[in-house]
């Protein structure tokens, strides 16, 4: 199967913008494809946006994107909004979004499933593509108890050296999860590796993605 590659433009200095509903979503959905990115492209700088990081939550976020992205963290915008909530505020949430198409022109952009069984990841999505028109943008897929698995177009290969780092931050940091009953190591190895058999990965290990839009 051919192989598409991401221009890399100025020595591979690409500019990623991460959006994420709440403190974990970005980790889980495509931690492992960022670790893979910094390696494949040792001058991208990351944007990072969590919308409902409120506090122990917020204190999590911080971590784990510092460590996640480490200095090729550019920024990192973590906000209030009330969690479940965020469809009843939607202007406020455009907002947010508005000015960060007016700070930023990323190159690459990380964001919910639009299909996504939750309504704050939902919309997330639809303001991503609302408001960045003509961006290349991959949707990632969360594990849940509400059972929205659906069938990724786009996969990241992944070494397995990359999952185990991957997992061993998500469960290092995000100790505040760990009541939930989905919230451990083998929910994350076992998608990883699904998604790795589905496309053939070397390792056996890949992050998937839905894509709307690509230009050959």
């Amino acid at each position: 199967m051919i192989r598409l590659k991401m221009d890399e433009r100025n020595s591979g200095a690409l500019t990623i913008l991460c959006l994420g509903a709440h403190s974990d979503d970005i980790e889980i959905g495509c931690g492992g494809t960022i670790l893979r990115l910094i390696e494949q492209y040792p001058g991208c700088v990351f944007h990072w946006v969590v919308f409902s990081a409120i506090g122990v939550r917020k204190a999590e976020a911080q971590r784990s994107a510092e460590l996640f992205a480490g200095p090729r963290l550019e920024r990192l915008l973590l906000k209030d909004f009330t969690d479940s909530v965020m469809p009843y505020v939607g202007s406020d949430v455009k907002t947010v979004f508005e000015e960060l198409k007016q700070a930023i022109s990323p190159d690459l952009i990380l964001t919910h499933n639009r299909r996504d069984a939750h309504q704050d990841h939902r919309l997330l999505s639809e303001l991503t593509w609302n408001t960045f028109r003509n961006h290349f943008i991959l949707e990632y897929e969360i594990p849940k108890y509400d059972g929205d698995m659906g069938q990724p177009s786009v996969f990241m290969p992944l070494a397995s050296e990359v999952c185990q780092t991957k997992i061993r931050h998500l469960m290092d940091v995000f100790k505040s999860q760990r009541s939930k009953s989905w919230f451990e190591e083998s929910t994350f190895h076992s998608l990883m590796r699904m998604r790795g058999m589905e496309c053939n990965s070397p390792s056996g290990y890949a992050e998937a993605f839905y894509c709307r839009k690509i230009v050959l």
